[in-house]
């Protein structure tokens, strides 16, 4: 550990954080039409660039947002250090941050949760498309003093500007299209904003539309062909990962020179394979409205007040061979309110409330979970004490959670009573505290601390799962008995700039008094709950002739996660042209306390470096990223192999004869190695691989 440790600081030392962005906006160019702010707010309700930010933070936006969309957003942010994806195939992938995922990872929208079932599993997509999407901030690490225990690993905010926050003066807008990679990938995007200075609309719409994956060479890895040689192996393409999808939001906004108010809506629509069942598919649509507004700098002690509010109904159908089996379905709305203080003596600060409430049901023969309803209040405190060089900013939350099932479902196999009886509600109380501080030695140089205790409350599929789930292959059982899920957490990073250079350097330490986690048990269960019915022939039972299914049983276990993160840009050549080397890397060692042996899906350890070339209008890159093996792996759970991906991009920029006007073009190389890359915190590791080689075209006009 000390040698990885000392190899990782050495390596980030000379390098710098290519994502970080300037405290000072910039003016108007043809990269930001729609002149949003620089300032990172994801982190800290009173704005704070990434340099003094207590939390470790990233923002992808611009050109390299440009570079990286992907099909989805996890696969968008994979190439972040401390973010991988849970990438079910193409078509489906949330971020994981430093080994945590699903409800530990808050996706929003704007400031606001998502309120989709994309947590519930992860062959639920996220219900926003990249293509529209302006900027994305990250903040690894517990985010729950603003946005609640189940941000204990970090927060990602998808930022698309469908509510104008300040005034827009003409029109503007952007158009994009991307051709090829090894989906075969045919997408379309358009954004377009017009004002007067008062009122400010906005409106965009995408469609997307790929073929089934083309892969290297078989889908199913030779581990598991040698574990289970009755398998059926495709070789050449990732059967039933073909994926089309549509959407569109239409805003506006009044707007003055201390606030605004706004109003918006928006529509995703999506089909896709599941991978993990050849003749399972799931057919998406979300519709969500949003409120916002704020008032700035009122005169007053309340110096700022912002609210938001946004309200889901979202539904996704789960079909076999094209007939609809299972429905899912979301309705529910979240609201805060945030009131900023003037100076208190040395200190400033924020209060607020924040409330949330969700209608889930699954309705269908094969519903794994029961309908439920699940309501959360909070209140919360953050406060910031600059003392010089030094910068405190301490803080707590309190939230009550509600958890309501209503029972019902099918009678399992040897059940005295249906399957998610009895009706019952576990109510929490959670309370979340962090303080921390960044102390700049000079201001090229500086340390950030924090800590952090958070609570959070089992979510409604860990208290009552019971069920077989088609489109992940498997039967989840939960356990009702959960308590709130308890964790401590240390984060200590160390920032350096100096012109075109800069750096920085993240270890972490979070440990979980229970954390929840869904394990393979080693059991199998038929489609009527069932264990270990006979088998016939491979995953068929010979007493009703239904599929068998593994069993994935959510445990509560003392759990400790660790690591390192590290990233940069150094300035090789500075002249009428630019070269940058940047390098990257970072790792996440998780075990169970209890018994020292690791938790499943943990990312391996990653190094990554590149070249930027920049000559006028001309840009060009090429990133290489090793990937280790993963052998340290939790029982019933296989290891792979390491790989190395290189990746090279060509771009051309052309200024169009407008302030903010431009054409903007990319070639791009993916894989070129050509490697057989499974990513280990994939379910689906052992059975849908990353693409093969491939290249893509995109070209992107603003004006």
């Amino acid at each position: 550990m000390f040698s990885r440790i000392a190899f990782a600081a050495a390596a980030a030392w000379a390098v710098s954080a290519h994502a970080q962005t300037p405290a000072i906006k910039p003016p108007a160019t043809a990269e930001t039409p729609t002149q949003l702010s620089p300032v990172i707010v994801t982190g800290n309700p009173l704005g704070s660039e990434l340099f003094s930010l207590v939390s470790p933070a990233s923002v992808l936006e611009g050109t390299n947002l440009f570079l990286l969309r992907r099909s989805t957003l996890g696969e968008t942010l994979s190439e972040m250090p401390g973010v991988s994806s849970t990438y079910f195939g193409p078509n489906a992938s949330r971020p994981v941050i430093r080994g945590l995922e699903g409800d530990r990872i808050r996706i929003l929208s704007n400031g606001t949760g998502v309120l989709d079932a994309s947590s519930l599993s992860n062959d639920h997509a996220v219900p926003m498309d990249p293509l529209v999407v302006e900027r994305v901030e990250v903040v690894r690490g517990p985010a729950a003093l603003f946005y609640g225990g189940n941000a204990v690993g970090g927060v990602v905010n998808v930022i698309d500007n469908r509510i104008p926050q300040e005034a827009i003066a003409g029109v503007h807008g952007r158009a994009e299209t991307r051709l090829g990679g090894a989906e075969s990938e045919k997408s379309f995007g358009a954004m377009l904003e017009a004002g007067n200075g008062r009122f400010a609309l906005h409106a965009d719409v995408y469609t997307r539309d790929t073929d089934d994956l083309k892969i290297k060479g078989p889908n199913i890895s030779p581990r598991l062909q040698a574990a289970d040689p009755a398998r059926a192996v495709t070789y050449g393409t990732l059967p039933n990962s073909a994926s089309r999808s549509n959407g569109g939001s239409l805003g506006g906004s009044a707007t003055w020179d201390k606030g605004y108010v706004g109003l918006s809506f928006t529509s995703f629509d999506s089909r896709y394979g599941t991978v993990a069942e050849p003749r399972a598919s799931i057919d998406m649509e979300s519709k969500r409205w949003d409120l916002a507004g704020e008032v700035r700098d009122t005169g007053s002690f309340i110096s700022d007040v912002k609210f938001k509010f946004g309200k889901t109904n979202y539904k996704h159908t789960e079909l076999d061979a094209g007939v609809p089996a299972t429905e899912f379905r979301n309705k529910g709305h979240e609201g805060r309110l945030e009131l900023m203080h003037g100076s208190a003596g040395p200190l400033k600060g924020a209060v607020g409330v924040q409330f949330n409430s969700l209608d889930f049901s699954a309705l269908g023969a094969e519903a794994f979970v029961p309908t439920t309803k699940t309501d959360s209040k909070a209140v919360f405190i953050f406060e910031e004490l600059p003392m010089g060089n030094l910068k405190l900013t301490f803080g707590g939350r309190h939230e009550r959670t509600e958890v309501s099932s209503q029972g019902g479902g099918l009678v399992p196999f040897g059940g005295a009573g249906p399957r998610f009886d009895p009706a019952r509600t576990r109510t929490f109380g959670g309370n979340s505290g962090a303080i921390g501080g960044v102390y700049s030695f000079t201001p090229g140089l500086a340390l950030a601390l924090n800590s952090a205790v958070t609570e959070r409350a089992p979510t409604y599929y860990e208290l009552f799962a019971n069920g077989p789930h088609a489109a992940t292959g498997s039967y989840e059982v939960g356990d009702a008995t959960f308590a709130k899920e308890k964790s401590r957490a240390f984060d200590a990073a160390l920032r350096m700039r100096s012109g075109a250079h800069s750096g920085s350097l993240s270890v972490f330490h979070t440990r979980f008094k229970n954390y929840i986690g869904v394990f393979n048990s080693g059991n199998r269960r038929g489609a009527d709950g069932e264990l270990n019915p006979p088998e016939t022939v491979a995953g068929i039972s010979d007493n009703t002739g239904e599929e068998v299914l593994p069993e994935l049983v959510y445990r509560a276990v003392p759990a400790r996660f660790r690591g390192m993160e590290a990233e940069g840009k150094f300035r090789l050549l500075d002249r009428a042209d630019t070269l940058d080397l940047l390098l990257k890397f970072d790792f996440v060692r998780a075990d169970d306390r209890s018994t020292g042996l690791p938790l499943p899906r943990i990312a391996p350890r990653r190094f990554g470096a590149g070249l930027d070339y920049r000559w006028g209008a001309w840009g060009a890159r090429m990133d290489a990223t090793w990937v280790s093996a993963q052998h340290r792996v939790s029982a019933n759970e296989l290891p792979t192999d390491g790989y190395t991906l290189l990746n090279a991009a060509l771009t051309y920029r052309m200024k169009l004869p407008t302030p903010q006007g431009s054409v903007e073009f990319f070639l791009r190389g993916v894989n070129l190695l050509n490697e057989d890359a499974r990513n280990h915190v994939s379910f689906l590791k052992d059975i849908a691989p990353l693409g093969k080689r491939s290249g893509q075209v995109g070209l992107r006009a603003q004006f």
